[in-house]
């Protein structure tokens, strides 16, 4: 029997989304016509192609970890990231800060080939319409003023994360939706009906399609694409991953369409080592291995009295295992400040 996995948590890249089976017929949408499908599918390519290779988000998506050796846990990390791809379901992924919630975006983007992933950070003051699309009118009112009316309202417009994660493609986007905790109240509810139509209008665009029936426009990510109609109509639903430090409540009619998760951490010696080699290289571990299971051990000790992050233990693992590092007095000092508590008193 084929293993229905597609993403399967080893950062290890393949291309087995495109074994992906048709969506369910309650989470099936349209996207638009073939000739803008094939339009935009080609600009990606020709896109893709163009980008470095080896940068940030590659790095991060393959140096990923999962932050604990429990089989159980493990497993359903990758079985509710599977899950959110065939079901075409948000996942909103709960956990305390450097639990590798974020970094679970980059890692599906990276093993399953899809691109850059697309990352959008919440604020108090975030809006859908921040998410969807950004319109520069008083760029086009001072060229209009200055008498310069050969530029075309697409140039005014450009696409936000969400906004370009919903434009139809063979292959779903990675979207990332940073801290959704942090919004205000409203948000979570703005994005129910998006997330159900999986297409949204864009006004300045549809008032004028009878005279301009197809205007291009900017990406989030910098690419132009044809936008036909004033409509962006999704044709595989993006795979999107909310995070969430656990600060507040959603709505049921929010969660009811979200898949949920709580990020497993529980790392022991050997699942922190490992992560220790997959960010610093395996060289690091074998040349400082006592000073590095030394702060394992002190790391995992702060652990049991409060919260204390990953990358707290990196940074420290990085200072003094440089050729040019601290004198040992200076080094421990520092390392006491480095993995202090995340809710430490003396910051206040």
């Amino acid at each position: 029997m084929t293993d229905w996995k597609i993403f399967k948590g080893n950062s290890e890249p393949h291309d087995d989304i495109n074994r992906l089976p048709e969506p369910p017929s309650w989470r099936k949408f349209i996207g638009t016509d073939d000739v803008i499908i094939q339009e935009i599918e080609e600009r990606w390519q020709n896109f893709c192609q163009g980008l470095e290779e080896n940068t940030r988000d590659q790095q991060r998506g393959q140096s990923f970890r999962i932050h604990t050796d429990k089989s159980n846990d493990i497993n359903t990390l990758i079985n509710m990231v599977n899950a959110a791809l065939y079901l075409r379901r948000p996942l909103l992924v709960t956990g305390k800060p450097g639990t590798g919630k974020t970094s679970l975006a980059y890692a599906v983007a990276y093993e399953l080939k899809l691109g850059a992933v697309l990352p959008w950070y919440i604020t108090a003051r975030s809006t859908l319409q921040e998410g969807l699309y950004r319109y520069d009118a008083i760029a086009r009112l001072q060229d209009v003023q200055i008498g310069d009316t050969s530029k075309d309202i697409g140039r005014y417009i450009q696409l936000g994360p969400l906004g370009t994660a919903l434009l139809p493609s063979r292959r779903p986007r990675v979207l990332l939706i940073d801290e959704i905790d942090k919004s205000d109240i409203n948000l979570p509810n703005d994005l129910l009906n998006l997330f159900e139509e999986g297409e949204f209008e864009i006004p300045e665009l549809s008032r004028i399609s009878k005279e301009v029936n197809q205007v291009e426009v900017r990406t989030y990510d910098g690419m132009d694409v044809p936008i036909k109609e004033g409509k962006v109509r999704s044709l595989n639903f993006p795979f999107i991953l909310l995070t969430n430090n656990g600060e507040r409540d959603f709505p049921p009619a929010f969660l009811r369409r979200c898949l949920r998760l709580n990020m497993p951490y529980e790392p022991d010696a050997t699942a922190l080592k490992d992560i220790v080699k997959a960010h610093l290289g395996s060289d690091v571990v074998t040349q400082d291995e006592e000073k590095i299971n030394q702060l394992i051990e002190k790391f995992r000790t702060l652990r049991k009295s409060g919260d204390i992050a990953t990358d707290q233990l990196l940074n420290a693992i990085y200072i003094v295992t440089r050729q040019f590092k601290p004198e040992p007095a200076e080094a421990e000092d520092l390392i006491e400040v480095l993995l202090k508590y995340l809710t430490s008193v003396e910051d206040r």
